[in-house]
């Protein structure tokens, strides 16, 4: 299958290491695009909820895919979200075309993007925190449970379900939640000057113009690969959310092998090493 080429892809909430993470599927998406730019904007890595005894194959190859995309002059930018806020002790570090950040402005055509993952206007995250991993952990089971029913309901000839959107759409302070985090990030971007803002944390993937008395930018949610399997494109000068749809993918180059005990050492020792990287 031939790879589409991209300027740039940007996303987000993939949260490998936990069940409810769509590995398979986002490995197929990278396998499918070939972008200038790689922009992973926070909660790739769960490391709130990594456990030792699951991190599959298939999530480890996502990983080696990332990889395999830096070393053939892809520009890999990970930024830092709240479940992996252990790499902030390592941002700003560059290795190749991998960077590790906390947020990111892109010149894109002669405007500019202002990209973050959107933890910072979370107060559960930011006060609470023992609440939000909790929850974090919770949210994981029930997308496992949603996927048994929902195996039953394909069975049953029936459409699947969503039980956390079901849940989002009908609880007040939910929808107030998305639509407080939306109003905070436009209003800080058009105050300084970005046309664009482009988040994630928040699972809602959206693209809509916001504006207020003192200006108007371009709002963007990049989603997550556990519910919704959405990403951003940008491409000759125009956004894209891109939706995942079964690509019939058959991987022509051959990802470096890595033993799956290995792979578990290798984020193991990542995800908990004491020291602090060089600068």
């Amino acid at each position: 299958m031939k790879k589409r080429k991209v300027e740039l892809v940007v996303l987000s909430d993939a949260h490998l290491g936990t069940f409810g993470c769509h590995a398979k599927e986002l490995l197929n998406y990278l396998s499918s695009i070939k972008p200038k730019t790689l922009v992973l904007n926070g909660d790739i890595i769960d490391i709130w909820q990594f456990r030792k005894s699951y991190f599959p194959k298939m999530h480890m190859k996502v990983i080696q895919r990332i990889i395999n995309m830096a070393s053939k002059g892809t520009k890999v930018y990970y930024i830092t979200g709240n479940h992996d806020e252990m790499l902030r002790k390592f941002s700003d570090t560059k290795m190749g075309n991998f960077h590790i950040l906390d947020k990111l402005v892109l010149e894109l055509d002669d405007k500019k993007a202002w990209i973050f993952h959107g933890d910072v206007f979370d107060v559960s995250v930011q006060h609470s925190k023992w609440i939000a991993k909790l929850g974090g952990l919770g949210y994981d089971y029930l997308i496992l449970a949603n996927r048994f029913v929902n195996w039953c309901l394909t069975k049953m000839g029936r459409e699947p379900y969503s039980f956390s959107k079901k849940i989002k759409a009908s609880v007040k302070k939910a929808v107030k939640h998305i639509s407080d985090f939306e109003n905070t990030a436009t209003e800080l971007a058009i105050e300084k000057k970005y046309d664009y803002v482009v988040c994630g944390h928040i699972h809602e993937p959206k693209i809509i113009e916001k504006s207020d008395k003192n200006g108007s930018t371009l709002y963007l949610n990049s989603g997550d690969w556990v519910e919704n399997l959405t990403a951003l494109e940008y491409n000759k000068k125009r956004w894209k959310l891109y939706r995942y749809r079964d690509i019939n993918y058959t991987e022509e180059e051959d990802l470096f092998e890595m033993e799956n005990a290995i792979g578990q050492q290798l984020v193991a020792s990542i995800i908990f090493s004491p020291k602090q990287a060089t600068r």
